[in-house]
């Protein structure tokens, strides 16, 4: 079976397209949650559709796993446009991105995923793309060198990233719309995994649901996930049944406890309780004691332990709260609530 690690890291893995694909809505009434950013898409796609415009590039951050991807072939079903899907480290010359540009038919939907990672060269291609539906090409070499003007149909570019810092201003502001995805609420994945186990055909009992939803960190991508791993579990161990006992049985061997924490996170908040004191501790000393990447701390662990209040970045580093220390039973010191400014 999986590594707990591997089954709540939020980024895509090679098995999840197929199964992702699979579970993935068709409009913006069957896709769960993030009401608020619907309800501005709705708006936006309904007066674009009315000019009979493109609509204006939008711009997805947010954690992995939150809905990117899917939002974004969303959006081109309600726009009734094709989609070209592609990822920032894929376009690696101003070549590529023309070879794109160039194929796209009117008002088109253009999907960049990690568009952070775009090279200079081919972001610069994308400014008169984005603004002018043209892309100017050099011709030639030296002396004899050219620019060739390529008008392009009007199309409508979707970036997504997890890392809104890292695009640069003038890539960010030719986005109409910008909009952040939040992490979902228990009842919102609790939706989609009823959703999910329909479409898969899964019977799940309200307790297995429940606890699935309680523990999949609040992201669909791993409630997903997680709803695979207890069917594997119920088919071998419990003659196919996905109900409470099962349910438990299989979280238990992946090492999940009732806040979603796995080996990992727990590995990282009892490092900094019995290392640290409880800290402050900064992050590069805490990955060179944990083992961990700096990168995978950062973007894999810290979010959602900041999010269920486990963990506080501080000035001086990070430093556990109370609250982790109540779960990892552990005294906390008395000068903990100084440490937390």
């Amino acid at each position: 079976m999986p590594t707990a690690s591997n089954i709540l890291a939020p980024e895509e893995k090679p098995d999840d397209q197929s199964f992702d694909i699979a579970l993935r809505p068709t409009s913006l009434q069957e896709y769960v949650g993030q009401e608020s950013v619907k309800e501005n898409l709705t708006i936006a796609i309904g007066a674009a559709k009315h000019r009979k415009e493109p609509l204006e590039h939008v711009l997805l951050h947010g954690s992995p796993g939150l809905g990117k991807t899917t939002l974004a072939n969303v959006i081109s079903k309600e726009l009734g446009v094709n989609v070209r899907v592609t990822s920032g480290p894929a376009l690696e010359r101003a070549g590529d991105v023309a070879a794109i540009l160039t194929n796209l038919g009117e008002g088109d939907v253009l999907f960049i995923d990690e568009i952070h990672r775009l090279p200079r060269t081919v972001e610069e291609i994308l400014y008169p793309a984005m603004e002018e539906f043209a892309i100017d090409l050099v011709v030639g070499k030296g002396p004899a060198a050219r620019t060739l003007r390529l008008d392009l149909s009007h199309f409508t570019l979707i970036g997504a990233t997890t890392r809104l810092a890292l695009l640069s201003s003038p890539l960010r502001d030719r986005f109409g719309h910008t909009y952040h995805l939040d992490f979902y609420s228990e009842e919102d994945i609790s939706r989609i995994l009823e959703r999910s186990a329909r479409l898969l055909k899964i019977p799940l009992q309200p307790e297995a649901l429940a606890l699935l939803a309680s523990r999949s960190r609040r992201t669909p991508r791993v409630a997903n996930r997680l709803l695979k791993r207890v069917r594997d579990f119920a088919t071998v161990r419990a003659g196919g049944i996905v109900d409470a006992a099962s349910t438990t049985g299989a979280l238990e061997q992946l090492g999940i406890d009732q806040l979603g924490l796995d080996p990992s996170d727990r590995r990282t908040l009892l490092t900094i309780i019995d290392q640290f004191n409880g800290g402050p501790v900064g992050l590069s000393t805490l990955a060179a004691t944990t083992g961990e990447d700096v990168r995978t701390l950062e973007d894999v662990v810290e979010p959602f332990l900041l999010q269920v209040g486990l963990l506080v970045r501080t000035p001086r580093g990070r430093v556990a709260t109370p609250v982790a220390y109540q779960h990892l039973q552990r005294e906390a010191p008395q000068d903990l609530q100084q440490r937390l400014v």
